[in-house]
């Protein structure tokens, strides 16, 4: 009867580990695949292990240039999703215009909207303005499917602001820009970072809005698909471990710098 209590009591968390448990699974198996030493072309079964993959990361032809372009192309629609983004959510929340609702309506489109749609739809918009498919057709591609979701997070993050410490810092005369320099823009700061994050792993990630408008530039995910047809080399569980390892440690400093300012203020 112990047993049956302490399981009532601790529902949620088990639910909670076995579901993380779930979504971390797929991270384990590449991680420990990227240590395998496969006797043939596909890294699928476990042989032998080995770090030869992980002391040569571009051994493999043409991988590290199309994760390069990955990595620039992410960077800049981060950048422009993420000033857009937080633009068009401060417009929407602080301010009453024509159409508001029906712009409100308009972001949510490519988020709800099927990607091949997307794609298919931004690929003869660039073909009847006789765009040159490559590394600026992905990238605005990128910035306007990216757009959406940064202006949610930010948006959501605007709406709990308290407007009364603007309006005491205007009290203490400061000016608007300093007002927004020193009051809105660092508590909208984790709504900006969290959208930020979500857009530069939305465009890394991408494939098919990437396959349509790239033409002849080949990102990372491309590079993969096109290898798992011929063999999946070890490099490319690698990078994928090392995105993994670097975005956890991303989030565990930014927890403990929370952590940390949250004990000052206490």
């Amino acid at each position: 009867m112990t047993v049956v209590n302490w399981f009532k009591r601790n529902l949620v968390v088990i639910a909670g580990l076995l579901t993380l448990s779930y979504l971390l699974l797929p991270n384990v198996i590449v991680t420990i695949f990227s240590f395998n030493k496969p006797k043939g072309r596909f890294n699928y079964q476990w042989q032998e292990f080995s770090t030869a993959a992980w002391r040569d990361p571009c051994g493999v032809s043409d991988m590290c240039g199309s994760l390069s372009v990955s990595l620039q192309i992410a960077f800049w629609a981060t950048l422009g999703a993420t000033l857009l983004g937080t633009l068009i959510a401060f417009a929407l929340v602080r301010y009453r215009f024509r159409a508001r609702g029906a712009v409100n309506s308009l972001i949510f489109l490519p988020m709800a909207m099927p990607e091949v749609v997307m794609a298919a739809s931004l690929l003869t918009l660039f073909l009847n303005l006789g765009a040159q498919l490559g590394f600026w057709t992905i990238l605005i591609a990128h910035i306007m499917f990216c757009l959406s979701f940064v202006v949610t997070a930010v948006k959501a993050r605007v709406m709990s602001m308290d407007p009364r410490l603007e309006q005491a810092a205007q009290d203490l005369y400061a000016g608007p820009v300093q007002t927004f320099i020193r009051v809105t823009l660092p508590i909208a700061a984790p709504g900006i970072a969290a959208g930020a994050m979500l857009a530069f792993a939305l465009s890394f990630d991408d494939f098919i809005i990437t396959n349509f408008n790239a033409g002849s530039t080949v990102t990372f995910p491309m590079f993969v698909w096109g290898s798992a047809q011929r063999g999946t080399p070890v490099q490319i569980n690698v990078i994928g471990t090392a995105m993994f390892i670097i975005a956890v440690l991303f989030v565990l400093v930014s927890m403990a710098i929370g952590n940390r300012r949250k004990k000052q203020k206490a």
